[in-house]
Order: structure tokens, then sequence, then C-alpha cells
């Protein structure tokens, strides 16, 4: 094998891992992460990087290719990296997922394999597999000549790949990026917009569609942009402006305004209607997010005289549900526009029973006890301070839903040095096809 960048070597994909990449091995034993391959690809590969025990490659040319590669509907699979997996079978597929998360419990977690076996339930999904994102972002760039265009991250994230679709966004609206990346690079061709990205939200519920243009603070030409927007794609849609400041890798929301239509968009998830505002998170696959409340909520089976909690809560997902089972509920959001989108999410649904607390959820765990506890936190998981205040709680049952398998096993594993919960099952639940990413719904239970 070449020892140097950029040295050719021929490689066996054995399977992906948690990310983009397949995995192989060198004759040697060396693992090798190439990029480009999926699992069963025979592929000559160049080297673009080695360490004592790691290389990382690219794959040039497929010279037998994978039983499990399949025809896919996007032309960028493999440049685009937003549908890294999209050549891979879903048989394929899933099992790479359920073997990841099993990979992370036994590496991470300190499971045993038999354990691990018992533990993870099988992968749920819901029926699509393409058309499924209600949400995607565009990011703009300069091209020949100077003209700027808008497009998505390619595998290198430093490129910007020209689309006119996208297989993965809501099917019901096929020619809405066309439209939308066109009207905004001819506005910007001839005057600067000072856009950061784009985000598009379509709901095939509702109806709703939403157009955000992120921006600095500033000057700028609401009136021709609403109007070009709303000839271009619809004078139903919603179209604001999110303005943000601060530094490049810490950038935050100070404002938003409505340029045209609706200041908020809405989607119908389980029996709720929820409104979401354009700087807020939402599942951007709404049916398989109602596998994820389904698993909540068969978890901790709430009862009408039971507190509960629900931290890191966003706009309210977890919270409307258990605030129609349960006696009260304490949600705890630290970003303030998903506390106003929950606040006005409880007003629109009715309910008054809900504490919501606005804050970091160590530093603001409720005072109230809980009888049943639900957390989502963000992709860097629990804080060791909050397992420890969890563990303080009386709470019988809790559900963890979290979108990383390896920050999952690292908690899972302090809840079980801790004593007080233990893991019952863990159910991933596929939000992300034609990706590696995978969301995990666990029960742990009072041991």
């Amino acid at each position: 094998m070449p020892r140097q960048r950029g040295g050719t070597m021929q490689l066996t994909i054995e399977r992906m891992v948690y990310g983009p990449d397949g995995l192989a091995h060198t004759p040697e034993g060396k693992t090798v992460f190439v990029a480009g391959a999926l699992a069963g690809d025979t592929v000559e590969a160049h080297v673009v990087s080695e360490e004592k025990s790691l290389v990382r490659a690219v794959a040039d040319r497929i010279v037998e290719p994978s039983p499990e590669r399949v025809d896919t509907p996007c032309p960028f699979v493999g440049v685009c990296g937003g549908c890294p997996w999209g050549g891979l079978s879903r048989t394929a597929q899933r099992a790479a997922k359920e073997e990841n998360l099993k990979s992370a419990l036994e590496r991470i977690g300190g499971f045993e394999r038999a354990e691990v076996e018992e533990l993870v339930a099988p992968l749920r999904s819901s029926k699509d597999v393409w058309g499924y994102r209600n949400k995607i972002e565009l990011a703009p760039t300069t091209g020949a000549g100077g003209k700027m265009f808008l497009g998505m991250h390619g595998r290198d994230p430093r490129q910007i790949i020209r689309v006119d679709r996208c297989p993965l966004f809501e099917k019901k609206f096929p020619k809405v990026v066309k439209a939308v990346a066109g009207a905004l690079a001819y506005l910007g061709n001839s005057r600067d917009l000072g856009l950061e990205r784009v985000g598009i939200r379509a709901s095939r519920r509702t109806g709703a569609l939403e157009i955000a243009l992120w921006t600095p603070t500033g000057g700028f030409p609401r009136a021709q942009v609403a109007r070009v927007l709303a000839d271009a794609v619809s004078d139903r849609a919603g179209v604001v402006r999110v303005m943000s400041k601060g530094e490049k890798k810490a950038r935050r929301v100070s404002a938003t305004e409505v340029l045209a239509g609706r200041s908020c968009w809405n989607e119908q998830i389980g029996e709720e209607e929820m409104l979401i505002s354009a700087p807020s998170f939402f599942q951007v696959n709404t049916g398989a997010a109602e596998i994820l409340i389904d698993l909540v909520l068969d978890a901790l089976k709430p009862r009408p005289d039971e507190l509960a909690m629900d931290l890191y809560c966003g706009a309210g997902t977890f919270t409307l549900p258990l605030a129609r089972r349960a006696d009260y509920v304490s949600a705890v959001e630290s970003y303030g526009p998903a506390v106003r989108d929950l606040r006005r999410n409880l007003e629109r649904a009715g309910l008054d029973n809900v504490d919501v607390i606005g804050g970091d959820a160590v530093r603001e765990f409720p005072d109230a006890d809980a009888d049943v506890l639900v957390v989502d936190p963000p992709r860097a998981g629990l804080a060791p301070e909050a397992i420890e205040l969890i563990a303080e709680t009386s709470a019988r049952d809790v559900a963890y839903v979290s979108c990383d398998p390896a920050t999952l096993a690292r908690d899972l594993k302090r809840f079980r040095e801790q004593g007080i919960f233990s893991p019952v099952r863990a159910t991933p639940v596929d939000l992300f096809p034609q990706t590696f990413h995978c969301e995990t719904v666990v029960h742990l239970s009072r041991a």
C-alpha cells in the first residue's frame, strides 16, 4: 500500500460507517474510510490523508459495483452532500443503521454484544424514502463570470452544487427549488442581497409554503424581493427575512420580519397543528417524527394524575401530546424563537397545564418533580449534570430521543453507572433515508 498522499489502492468496501464513507481494510489491517463508495463495492481509490492507524481515501473508479447498488432518482448522489447513501438499497441502509447503533453501544457504551442484541429493536420508518423532507436549505455562491447562484452543499461542504430540484424534498412542490433559486439569482445579480442561506419549508398536509431568507441586519429590498418571489412561486407563500449578527461561527438571530404572507409555517403532526417560525427547529420528516411521538408515549404511558417533564422541548413536538395525557408538564427550552412558538402552540391548542421555562436545561432544571420525563437534546447529548439531575427525580420512566449514536451510547453508560435508570428498549427510527443519520428513542426505567 502506498504511504504518501495521492497514492492509489484497490479496496473492497466492507460496510457503511456512521458518516458518508464506506469502510475497508488494507492487507496489513489498516482501516480506510473511502468517500464515494458503497458497501460491497470494489474500488480504485487515492489516498488523501494517512495517520498511524487510519487512512482516508476517495474512490476514483468502481472496479466492481456492489450488488446492493440501486438506481436513484437523484443525479447528484455522490456529488451533493444531501443523500450520500442514495445509491444503496433500502435493505442495506436499514441494516447499516441498526448495526451502527449497536456498534456504538458496544464500543462506547460498554454494553456486551448479547445485551445490545436484546436491547435494540428493529428500525422503524415511514413509507416515504424520497420526497419526505419538509425543509431544505440553499446556499449562495458565485459562479462563472461572477454570476450569483444558489445550490446545495456538495460532498465537500465548501463546494456548492447547482440543482433544479431535490428528490428528497416534499414531492407536492416539485418546482419550488428551481423557482426560488432562479428568482433570487435574478435579483442577486442586479444588487447585493447579502444572502447567507435560504430555507424552504413545505407541508403536504396543510399546503403551507415558506421561504426564509437569512441575511445580516441592514438595508434590504423588501418589496422587490417579495414581489419577485410571489411571481415565481406563489402569492400564498410566506416570505420571511431572518436577520442575524455576530461572528460567523456563532451567528445569532437578532430579528425577523415578514415580507409577504404568514409569519409562521404550519404543519399537522399527530393530533396537533403546530406553528413553527423560520428560526425554530422542526423535524424534517413529519411522518417519521410521528413515530418518535408514538415511541415516547408508549415508553412513558403518562397517566392523567401524573407530572411530566420535557427537557430540550423545542416548539412542543412532545410537550403537546404529553400535556393532553398528563396532569401537568414542565417544559424547558433555551432557544428564544422556539420558546415563543411553544407558548403560541399551547395557546392555540387550549392547553394551560404546561409551565414553559426558558433557559438551559441544567441551570433551569424544574423545581417540580416528575413521574415521567422526556429528553431530546442536541447532537452533543446530555451534560453529566443533566444526568445527575434526572437521577435525582422520582421519575419512573425516561424517554431519551437522540440524533447521534455516539453521544447516546456515552450517556447510556453514564445512566448505568448512576444505577438509577436502566435501558429497556432502544428503537432506531429512520428520519433521514438516503443518509447515514438516524434518530433513536431509548426507554429507560427506574432500576
